[in-house]
């Protein structure tokens, strides 16, 4: 990431009707903030109680099951474009460092890749919808 970059993120950022935003390429990891404005989006989130739900019942599965969870605050596609194939299906197997996603954010496109290899044990997230920072994606059986 260059400077030019690192500055197009910032002004985007304070355009947008957003509080925070973590952006990660080429191994830089950035986060940035708005001052008091954190506090009423995070208050006001229906959508998040739904997701939330599933988790309670996935820990007990087994200690080999690892969530895969947002890096940013954007929308979720599960392929590369609209008319595409996805990325992943339930039960198919991913190495750690292949491309499983893509998060939308302020217009970027940002390809996540998986931090680990196994089994798409469960797909958390419908394509097309807004995630948050940290909410989980997927999770993975480790063999």
């Amino acid at each position: 990431m260059n400077l030019k970059e690192l500055k197009e993120i910032i002004a985007l950022f304070e355009q947008a009707d957003i509080s925070e935003l973590d952006v990660e390429r080429q191994g830089v990891k950035i986060r940035l903030k708005k001052g008091a404005e954190t506090e009423p989006p995070i208050r006001h989130q229906p959508q998040a109680q739904p997701e939330a739900a599933p988790l309670p019942e996935e820990k007990p599965a087994g200690k080999n099951t690892v969530e895969i969870k947002s890096p940013m605050v954007g929308t979720f596609y599960r392929s590369p474009a609209p008319d595409a194939a996805p990325f992943l299906e339930e039960g198919e197997e991913v190495r750690e460092g292949q491309v499983i996603c893509i998060i939308e954010a302020m217009k970027l496109m940002n390809e996540i890749k998986s931090e680990v290899s196994g089994r798409i044990k469960k797909m958390l997230v419908e394509n097309g919808q807004p995630v948050e920072f940290d909410q989980p994606l997927f999770l993975v059986e480790i063999k």
